[in-house]
Order: C-alpha cells, then sequence, then structure tokens
C-alpha cells in the first residue's frame, strides 16, 4: 500500500458517511413516498436488495470493458442517462438495502466491506468525470450540476429561439405534460427527467437545461405498447431566463426563485439528441409532440391500473434496479448482464412486498443515516 493511503475499511466508512450526511439532508426535504396507483416503497426496497447483491459483480464486468471515468464523462452531452439521478441511485441504493439487511443479522462484514469497496471504486471516479469540475455531488458545490461544458451550452444558445407572450403556455403545457408522462412511465420517480445548471451566459441570464430521456419505446418491456407513436426517444430542451436563481440537486430537480419562472423565460432551444444526433427543433413542434404524449400518458396509466400488486411491484423494482443499464450500454456489456427483477431477493420478497409505505421518522443528525461498517 503507498504511504499515506487510507486502507480500505478508512476508505469505505468515509464514503458511507459521506453518502449518507447528504442523503440525509436530502430525505428530510422530501415528502415521503406514496402513491394510490402505485406500491412505491415495496418495489424500492426490493430493487435496493436486488442493487446490494447484484451491481458488485456486474459493475466489475462493466469496469472491465470501460473504465468508470471515461463512462462518467460520456454523460456530459444529451442523449443519454449518464446523470446526475442515476448515479446517485447506483451509491445509495445499495447503501439503503443495508439499513433492511442489517437488522435482519443478514450482513457479514466480510463481505460488506467487499460489496461497498467495488460500488464507490466503479462510482467516485464516474462521477468525478461526468462533473468535470472535481467534485463528485451537487451538493458539494451549494447545489449544481455542471454536466455539460461551454461547447454545449453554446451551441444551444446558437439553436435558441426567442419566446413571446404567446408562446409561454404552449412551451408550458408541454413541459408539463412531459415530465408527468415520464414520472409515470418510471413508475412514480423522476429519472426519465433531469435538470442540469445552472450555466451562467455572458450576457447575463442563465441556462436550465432539462433533458427527456428514454421515452420511446426502449428496454421497459411497458414502452413498446405505449411509446411507439412518440416523435422522440430523447429531447433536450434549455430555458434562458433573465433574473432567476437556479439551483440543481443529485435528484435532477431544480428550485428557482421566482418559482414560476415561465414569465422570465425569453429563448429555448430545443434539440433531438437521440442515437447521438443533435436535430433543432421548433415551437411548431410542442403541440404535436403534446398531444402525442397525453395519448400515450392514458393509455400508460389504464395498463398499469389493470396491473396487479405484484406486477407493478416487479416493474417498478425493475426501473430501480436498472439505474446501472446506461452504465452497461455505454460499455458496451448491456446485452450480456441480466436485469431480470426480482431474482436475488426472493428470500424477502413476501416480507418487503407487504410494506405499504415509507414511515416518517423524524431526522436525527445523531445517529448515522446510513449503517457504519461491522
Amino acid at each position: 500500500m503507498p504511504p499515506g493511503s487510507n486502507p480500505v475499511p478508512a476508505r469505505v466508512q468515509e464514503d458511507i458517511d459521506y453518502h449518507g450526511k447528504i442523503s440525509q439532508a436530502m430525505t428530510a426535504e422530501r415528502t415521503a413516498l406514496a402513491s394510490a396507483l402505485i406500491p412505491v416503497t415495496p418495489y424500492i426496497l426490493v430493487a435496493c436488495i436486488e442493487c446490494y447483491r447484484r451491481y458488485p459483480e456486474m459493475m466489475r464486468e462493466i469496469a472491465a470493458s470501460m473504465d468508470p471515468a471515461q463512462i462518467g464523462a460520456a454523460g456530459r452531452v444529451p442523449g443519454n442517462q449518464i446523470d446526475a439521478v442515476h448515479l446517485w441511485s447506483i451509491s445509495n441504493l445499495p447503501l439503503v438495502a443495508r439499513q433492511v439487511l442489517e437488522p435482519l443479522g443478514m450482513l457479514t462484514p466480510k463481505e460488506d466491506l467487499e460489496t461497498l469497496a467495488t460500488v464507490f471504486d466503479f462510482w467516485n471516479p464516474a462521477a468525478k468525470a461526468f462533473r468535470g469540475d472535481g467534485t463528485r455531488q451537487a451538493w458539494d458545490t451549494g447545489l449544481s450540476v455542471p454536466a455539460y461544458g461551454p461547447e454545449i451550452i453554446a451551441a444551444l444558445v446558437d439553436a435558441s429561439v426567442a419566446v413571446t407572450d404567446q408562446d409561454r403556455p404552449l412551451i408550458a403545457r408541454a413541459n408539463a405534460s412531459l415530465t408527468s408522462f415520464l414520472f409515470l412511465l418510471y413508475f412514480d420517480t423522476r429519472a426519465g427527467y433531469q435538470d442540469t445548471g445552472p450555466y451562467r451566459l455572458a450576457d447575463g441570464r442563465v441556462m436550465l437545461v432539462r433533458d427527456f430521456n428514454e421515452m420511446g419505446v426502449g428496454h421497459f418491456p411497458w414502452s413498446a405498447e405505449i411509446c411507439g407513436d412518440l416523435p422522440y426517444s430523447n429531447l433536450t430542451i434549455g430555458f434562458i431566463m433573465r433574473d432567476v436563481e437556479v439551483t440543481c440537486n443529485d435528484w435532477g430537480t431544480s428550485t428557482t426563485n421566482p418559482s414560476d419562472y415561465m414569465e422570465n423565460v425569453e429563448a429555448i432551444a430545443m434539440i433531438d439528441p437521440s442515437n447521438g444526433g443533435w436535430r433543432v427543433l421548433g415551437l411548431a413542434d410542442l403541440a404535436p409532440l403534446t398531444k402525442s404524449v397525453l395519448s400515450a400518458q392514458r393509455s400508460l396509466y389504464r395498463m398499469i391500473a389493470g396491473m396487479t400488486r405484484k406486477e407493478k411491484i416487479d416493474a417498478g423494482a425493475y426501473v430501480y434496479f436498472s439505474f446501472l443499464l446506461p452504465f452497461a450500454r455505454i460499455a458496451g456489456v448491456e446485452n450480456e448482464l441480466d436485469w431480470s427483477v426480482p431474482r436475488d431477493s426472493l428470500d424477502l420478497y413476501e416480507l418487503l412486498s407487504m410494506i405499504e409505505e415509507t414511515p416518517t421518522v423524524e431526522p436525527d443528525p445523531s445517529v448515522a443515516y446510513y449503517a457504519p461498517l461491522a
């Protein structure tokens, strides 16, 4: 071991503490997970167990094909899902699983150390390369996600068109339709759309970039029936605003001041980056897009409402477990890995599937959010 380097247990514990501090603060600001349509909490817990037990082997296979830092850097262009929320998830979901496994006496110290060391050795270089500024999460910089460099932002500015008062309702309706549809497509999670920024422009304005990803026919089994008529698989929108303060967190969510920023939007850029492309769209494309999205959402709602509870849990668990899939896709090994769920959580599946919702617990800063190493 090189002089001055941390032994593995110390490095792993530092990362546990780092993630715990940030996730505790973020969770304290979030409302409880509950849905009248989808059993969110049980599917998340099933997915977390799958992630803890299977991600290490899968990450080793992905890293053997492509360096995690190269994968992280690949996220710095529109049209893929190497993004803040997927990075947050592949590191934190295994940590959540430990909160279930430890009280049940199902954590082995040696295996736990090896599991987390593998997860963090993959996550750390990927996260740093994605952000490109030496930090690992939005929290490190006061809530900013600098996913795109100056060249991408300049290209979005060049593709932008001025927004009039007559355009704003059309833009707002399209934005609301897309976010609502993708929230449902991803089983009540925001992983399908991401906000990044703020990007400061030379003229004093600020840009907020919103990526709507994987909304066409993709790896979700239900997308084949629902998404075939959507005109784009991916859509990137840059909102250029004046006199607006913007922050973005690691769940892909932005906060603006003023909260209703649409009146301050002076221009927008719309790009279809599907298949590595860069097709500039215009305001005239918004109305037909909104119509097709609303139609798909109605069909999707009927489909999910017709599912059994187990089918909903399994589908939601697949969404969460497949947060690692974009990394495997960039590395070229997506089809070499087993993405079936449930598989390694079957011993706990019945217990977890009975849980209705996350209990409301007042955060206690004196208690570690994630269990320390044994």
